[in-house]
C-alpha cells in the first residue's frame, strides 16, 4: 500500500518548483492533495503532473489563492476539509524574496520590503498553522516548513531581509514544535540550498542570469561540494520523509539541511558578485 494512502495534504506554493515536486510525490504515494498558489496555469501544470504520476483527478483540490491574504488562507484549509473530510499534512512551502521598485535587494531596499518579506515568509505560515491546527490535532498530523540555509548562522551577501525571515521561521518552528507535540502534532523543517527553480527569476534575475548562477555554483565545489545544484525532487523527498511518521516519528522540531554541502563551505559565497548575473 502506498505510504500516504488515506492521508490528506496541503502544499502551499505548489504552482512550480519545490511545491510542485512535493505535491506530485505525495500524490504518487497515495495522498489526496490540495495544491495552491497565485498562478492558475502553474497549478494546472502541477495537476497534470500529479495525474501523470498516478493520482486520481478527484483526489486533487486546486485553490488559486495568495497565502498573504486572510480569505485565501481560510479558503485553502476549509476547502480541503470540506472536500476530503480531514487534514493530515501541512507543507508550508510558499515563500519569496523581493526587490524594491529600483531593483534593490537586502539593506539597499527599504523596510517596506522587509515587511513584505516577513508577511510572506513568516506571518502567513503562522496563520496557516493556526487554521490547520484543530484539524491536525484530530489526525495527529504533520507540519513541514520549507526554510532556507540563508536562515542559518552563516548566510549569503545581499539577502539580509530574506535571511531574517527564514531565521524567524526556523525559531518559530522550534517553539511551535514543543507546544504542538503535546497535542500529537509534529513540526519540522527542511532548509534547501541551491535548487533549480524559478525562485531567482521571480526576484528579477533573467533566465540567462539564473542559468549562469546555477552553473557557477554547481561547477565550483567550494560552493556546492557535491558538484550539482539540487532539484525540486531532492527537497520533496526530504519533505515526504518528515511527513511519514512511520519513518521519522522521533524527529520533532528539527531542521534537515539539504544543500549538497553548501553550508559547510558557505564563506566561499561571501564575495559572490551579483553583477555577474546581468
Amino acid at each position: 500500500m502506498p505510504r500516504f494512502q488515506g492521508k490528506v495534504a496541503i502544499v502551499t506554493g505548489s504552482s512550480s518548483g519545490i511545491g510542485a515536486g512535493t505535491a506530485v510525490l505525495l500524490a504518487k504515494e497515495g495522498a489526496k492533495v490540495t495544491i495552491t498558489g497565485r498562478k492558475q496555469d502553474g497549478l494546472e501544470a502541477t495537476k497534470k503532473a500529479m495525474i501523470e504520476a498516478g493520482a486520481n483527478e478527484d483526489d486533487i483540490n486546486v485553490v488559486v489563492a495568495d497565502v498573504t491574504d486572510a480569505i485565501g488562507r481560510e479558503q485553502i484549509v476549509s476547502s480541503t476539509v470540506q472536500k476530503f473530510g480531514h487534514l493530515d499534512i501541512l507543507v508550508n512551502n510558499a515563500g519569496a524574496a523581493f526587490r524594491n521598485e529600483n531593483g534593490h535587494i537586502g539593506l539597499n531596499a527599504g523596510t517596506d520590503i522587509l515587511e513584505k518579506t516577513m508577511k510572506t515568509n513568516v506571518y502567513s505560515v503562522v496563520d496557516m498553522i493556526k487554521l490547520a491546527r484543530p484539524h491536525l490535532i484530530k489526525s495527529k498530523g504533520e507540519i513541514i516548513n520549507v526554510s532556507s540555509i540563508a536562515g542559518q548562522p552563516s548566510s549569503y551577501a545581499m539577502t539580509a531581509y530574506y535571511a531574517m525571515s527564514k531565521a524567524a521561521l526556523d525559531q518559530m518552528m522550534r517553539a511551535m514544535a514543543i507546544e504542538l507535540i503535546a497535542e500529537g502534532v509534529r513540526v519540522n523543517s527542511v532548509s534547501p540550498g541551491v535548487v533549480v527553480t524559478r525562485f531567482i527569476q521571480n526576484v528579477g534575475i533573467s533566465d540567462e542570469g539564473a542559468e549562469k548562477f546555477y552553473q557557477d555554483m554547481a561547477s565550483n565545489r567550494s560552493r556546492i561540494p557535491c558538484g550539482k545544484a539540487g532539484s525540486p525532487s531532492d527537497i520533496a523527498n526530504v519533505i515526504a520523509f518528515l511527513a511519514d511518521r512511520n519513518q521519522s516519528s522521533y524527529i520533532v522540531g528539527q531542521t534537515i539541511i539539504a544543500d549538497g554541502g553548501t553550508s559547510l563551505v558557505l564563506a566561499a559565497n561571501a564575495d559572490f558578485d551579483e553583477t555577474k548575473l546581468k
